[in-house]
């Protein structure tokens, strides 16, 4: 059985201040390219980056199982050299611009320190401060002596932290998947095909998941990601039906996102599992967002997908924070669920 310790948790650490913003995903992809390496047969990097993995079975009438996580996170692009080491930047992926002032970046592949710049509160007007900050007031500030390139990508300078029974870092989401999909490779059971996809490119369309379905045409896929929890007390007062995931409970399921209706026999036969192994889970429905099953699910001629997250709280920010069973009952579920799909999985009604 896979477990999640020390060397997991340093591996999470390392991809989590790795920087790897969508369309510039290279830092993380040689990190799981190390971690792989001697573990499974087969591993290719296809046109748009994804790294495409084959650990075949050794059983009879075996699933093609596709398990699928995304490399990238948010984080930005320069585009505009204002000169002295100032930058004008756009946002990749789901960024809310009221929470940038300030915060400290690292720019590029040499983690260039720097930070993103407004205006003071000594130096703006009352009307002003009433207002949100546009996004065309903002700049990258690297200093005079700051080196970087139009086209660089940038995100959170925040370092990995643990405290006790917390998490705390940028891009939890989904490092926490690419570490859990390696861990599965590792320890892949015998009664499977299990095809690994550490996709690019979900925070801006889930562009690599498509790809890499087509290219893998599993029997069935399951996405591993890592969701906003709902769950602070000061939103007690309100709907709990909208991403009603909270800390603490274990993975989180999904029946329906913004991109999936989940397939209901994957959706059974997870839940089976955890009750037959008194694992802890939750579920995450209806809610909006969407994870690498919403491209799988329609690749080819349509293909069986369920998603399963862990919760985090202050996703798309400058750090997240999750708990630490949440994952290694993420974990645990996967893998007891992956050992024991077979045929009959399938065999019945879709509804």
């Amino acid at each position: 059985m896979p477990a999640i310790g020390t060397p997991q948790l340093k591996l999470l650490e390392k991809l989590c201040n790795a920087v790897a913003v969508s369309g510039d995903e290279g830092e993380v992809r040689q990190i799981v390219l190390e971690e792989i390496k001697g573990h499974v047969e087969d591993i290719k990097v296809d046109a748009l980056g994804n790294v495409l993995v084959t650990k075949k079975g050794t059983t009879a009438k075996r699933l093609r199982v596709m398990v699928s996580a995304h490399m990238d996170e948010v984080g930005f692009m320069l585009v505009a050299d204002d000169g002295e080491g100032i930058y004008r930047f756009e946002p990749v992926g789901g960024l809310d611009i009221r929470q940038l002032v300030g915060k400290p970046i690292w720019v590029g592949r040499e983690h260039t320190p720097g930070v993103i710049g407004a205006r003071p509160i000594h130096l703006t007007t009352a009307e002003e401060r009433k207002r949100k900050i546009p996004l065309d007031n903002l700049r990258i500030d690297l200093g005079p002596t700051g080196k970087a390139k139009l086209g660089d990508r940038a995100t959170f300078a925040t370092q990995f932290q643990r405290n006790g029974p917390v998490l705390i870092a940028k891009a939890l989401d989904n490092r926490f998947g690419v570490v859990t999909l390696i861990e599965l490779l590792k320890h892949a059971p015998p009664n499977i095909d299990l095809l690994a996809a550490f996709t690019v490119q979900e925070e801006v369309g889930l562009r690599g998941a498509k790809v890499a379905a087509h290219a893998l045409n599993p029997d069935l896929a399951i996405a591993v990601d890592s969701t906003p929890a709902f769950d602070l007390p000061a939103w007690d007062d309100e709907p709990s039906s909208f991403y009603n995931t909270r800390l603490g409970l274990g993975p989180a399921i999904y029946i329906a996102d913004g991109a999936t209706l989940s397939d209901p026999r994957l959706v059974r036969h997870l839940t089976a599992t955890g009750d037959a192994g008194k694992i802890p889970y939750q579920f995450r429905q209806p809610g909006g967002g969407g994870t690498d099953a919403g491209a799988i699910h329609r690749a080819r001629a349509g293909i069986p997908s369920v998603s399963v997250s862990v919760p985090h709280r202050y996703a798309h920010t400058a750090a997240l924070i999750a708990r630490l069973d949440d994952w290694k009952n993420t974990l645990t579920l996967l893998h007891a669920a992956l050992a024991h799909l077979t045929p009959s999985v399938l065999a019945g009604e879709r509804a």
